[in-house]
């Protein structure tokens, strides 16, 4: 039987050495193929892709295109492009220097250049055609095609940059070193010829070009990586070198004419006696005659004498004043719109003259308008909210803890806070400046902010009972402290006034945000309550009305999150820790335990008893319905007596509160009492503007209980 088709020759194992060549080989392939595909790190492809993901994909488009592209994002043509632009500049100096003091020069650095320039173009020249084009019309789209590339190249400079490749150097080299007499003879005159025609070439046709192309790539060099946050200076450098670079041309011209007729009697190099003089004597004056063309203040050391020195200072001086005219115009637009707010100042003050003019305010109202600007904006005016309302709220914050840091360094109430709070709170914060002498807080008004001092001292006083009375000055307040607290947790009238006693730097919060911010962190409300009680006992006020303006707060926040259409509270409560989802309160005057009623029965999980008023119900039940119902327990042993209650009802009208026995002990072991609130008669004599809804007087026969709030939600 024949085993052939079934033999198979043995593979000879691979060496260890071998498989990490083979590795090597690889990771150093991958690294050079990487490095003609955009890359994250170019922030050339993070601006035109917007994303490391957009990246991605671009490359992987890369690879299923099968054919070998430059990327215009990646990094190679970056460096390429770089280093085109130090050679392009490099030639613009040098070349017209070269051909117009040393036409026949053919040293070994000089060829040495010229053919280094020449290859580099031609390199260049090549590249362009593996070069992807970037779509002006969307930028996030790039040609990968190579025949699309090759008939966009060819269709604009291609001819432009293949003539300026051509290596006239090379060939003018070739023939001298061929023909020894011939070069002695005629090598002068055609390599003054080719040179001359090299440095039309490149001023006239691909330098120009070139230079416009690379000026571009620096522009989006400068704007990829945030050189245009000195735009306006490198603009005027930009433009001072361009300047420059018009006077070093103008300058070999100067020279070059002269040169290629032989150097006339009449010319202004044989006057000044230059045309034996060292190259960069000759390059000095040359450059001096230029400069003093362009800038209209004379002709060089001499006025022109020929008709060709003439017409060069007439040129010379056309285009020198054209430059500068530009350069005047662009550089004054570019410092005007530099100190953009400084004149942004100058209007609005202006305005604010005008405005005192017609308003004829008086003089030293006009003083005091003025120094309130110079404190407040010091010379620049820029809208800032407008500028934080453009960022995202990262960078935002991070702005704001920034211009806020001395403030919350020196607020004791921030350093020792919670630092989401202290964020919340700063993010809300608004700056306002105030001058000596400026009441910022009048006692009795309602207020509707607090403030925080970053710089300043302020006087707190209250105002004399009687007219020609003095005021009373309870405290000055400087940086780190702040007031006002008290208006917005009590939900009244200012009780004290403030006054400015220097220039005062301020951070105003409102009203709104400040409860919005509260009611996400209690703690932080009970100590501004706290702070806010003893300011209130200090100057003879009661700071009960903290208590009972907080707990209603927090009351109907609990009722808005539960859903509630009642909830009773007793006049002066505050609200102790619960493990109920809605809470309980306790009374500090001795009034009845309560709990916030919802769609069905609930039972307080403690009922403490109630020291001012020993037999005084405690309401343990509590449930919604058309009419409010609660049930009532007595606080000993024995079945409570009936109550005599009445309700006053949120439109003036009375109601009585009917009492019978109930005891069938639900959730409880106690009798329960249960009163119905109805109305039956109208009083509009008995109105209570503290609140909104009904207000419910418990008592029995011999004792009053507190009085509860029903507030039914509209």
């Amino acid at each position: 039987m024949s085993m052939r088709g079934s033999m198979t020759l043995p593979v000879p194992p691979r060496k260890p050495s071998d498989v990490l060549t083979n590795s090597v080989d690889m990771t150093y392939r991958q690294h050079f193929f990487a490095m003609f595909q955009p890359s994250a790190d170019n922030k050339l492809a993070i601006k035109l892709f917007g994303s490391v993901a957009a990246v991605t994909k671009e490359r992987e488009r890369i690879a299923s295109s099968k054919h070998w592209i430059i990327h215009p994002a990646s990094n190679f043509r970056f460096y390429f492009d770089l280093f085109m632009l130090i050679v392009l500049l490099a030639n613009l100096m040098i070349l017209p220097v070269s051909i117009s003091f040393f036409n026949d020069d053919f040293s070994i650095p000089w060829i040495v250049f010229n053919c280094f320039s020449d290859t580099i173009f031609f390199i260049d020249l090549v590249c362009n055609f593996r070069t992807g084009i970037i779509n002006p019309e969307n930028s996030a789209d790039v040609v990968l095609d190579p025949r699309e590339i090759a008939r966009r190249y060819v269709r604009t400079w291609f001819f432009v940059d293949l003539i300026s490749s051509i290596p006239f150097d090379y060939f003018v080299l070739v023939i001298s070193i061929w023909d020894d007499d011939f070069a002695k003879s005629q090598i002068v005159h055609a390599g003054r010829a080719l040179r001359i025609l090299r440095m039309a070439k490149l001023l006239s046709l691909i330098k120009l070009l070139r230079l416009s192309r690379l000026v571009r790539y620096v522009s989006q060099f400068q704007e990829i990586y945030f050189l245009n946050i000195a735009g306006v200076f490198m603009r005027i450098f930009n433009f001072m070198c361009l300047m420059m670079l018009m006077a070093h041309w103008s300058g070999c011209i100067q020279f070059l004419v002269p040169m290629l007729q032989g150097f006339p009697r009449d010319s202004w190099v044989v006057i000044n006696e230059l045309e034996h003089a060292a190259w960069f004597e000759q390059y000095t004056w040359s450059f001096f005659k230029a400069i003093s063309h362009q800038l209209s203040i004379g002709y060089g050391r001499y006025p022109p004498q020929s008709i060709s020195d003439s017409w060069l200072t007439v040129l010379s001086m056309l285009t020198g004043a054209f430059t500068y005219a530009l350069f005047i115009g662009h550089a004054s637009n570019l410092i005007h719109s530099l100190d953009a707010s400084r004149r942004q100042y100058r209007e609005k003050w202006k305005q604010v003259e005008e405005y005192m003019a017609y308003r004829k305010l008086p003089r030293p109202l006009r003083v005091k308008i003025g120094d309130f600007y110079e404190h407040r904006f010091q010379g620049k005016i820029f809208d800032e909210e407008a500028i934080l309302g453009e960022l995202n709220d990262p960078i935002r914050e991070l702005i704001i803890n920034y211009n806020c840091r001395d403030l919350v360094s020196s607020v004791p109430f921030f350093s020792h806070a919670d630092p989401n709070f202290v964020t919340a709170i700063i993010t809300k914060l608004k700056y306002e400046f105030f001058l000596p002498d400026d009441i910022i807080v009048r006692e009795g008004t309602l207020g509707n902010k607090m403030y925080f001092i970053q710089e300043g001292l302020v006087e707190i006083y209250m105002e004399a009972k009687e007219p020609g009375g003095q005021s009373k000055i309870i405290t000055c307040l400087s940086d780190g402290s702040y007031f006002g607290e008290i208006c917005l947790l009590t939900r009244t009238k200012r009780v004290a006034s403030v006054r400015a006693q220097s220039c005062c730097s301020l951070f105003s919060l409102q009203s709104d945000h400040f409860n919005s911010v509260l009611n996400e962190y209690p703690l932080m409300r009970q100590a501004l309550e706290s702070v806010a009680a003893e300011r209130l006992n200090k100057i003879g006020k009661d700071s009960t009305i903290i208590q009972r303006t907080s707990s209603s707060s927090q009351l109907q926040t609990v009722a808005d999150l539960t859903n509630t259409d009642y909830m009773i509270r007793p006049a002066t409560p505050f609200i102790v820790d619960s493990e109920e989802p809605f809470g309980y309160l306790r009374s500090t005057s001795g009034s009845p335990t309560l709990i916030i009623p919802s769609n069905h029965w609930r039972r307080s999980s403690v009922v403490p008893p109630t020291p001012t008023i020993p037999d005084a119900p405690h309401v343990a039940q509590a449930k919604t319905n058309a009419t409010p119902t609660f049930g009532l327990g007595p606080s000993n042993s024995q079945n409570g007596e009936p109550h005599e209650t009445q309700a006053l009802l949120r439109d003036g009208r009375s109601a009585d509160l009917s009492s019978s026995l109930d005891t069938s002990r639900l959730h409880s072991s106690r009798p329960h009492t249960t009163l119905n609130a109805k109305p039956l008669s109208t009083n509009n004599n008995s109105t209570n503007d503290n609140f909104e809804d009904v207000i419910i007087t418990l008592s029995d026969n011999r004792n009053t209980a507190q009085q509860v709030l029903l507030p039914k939600r509209r």
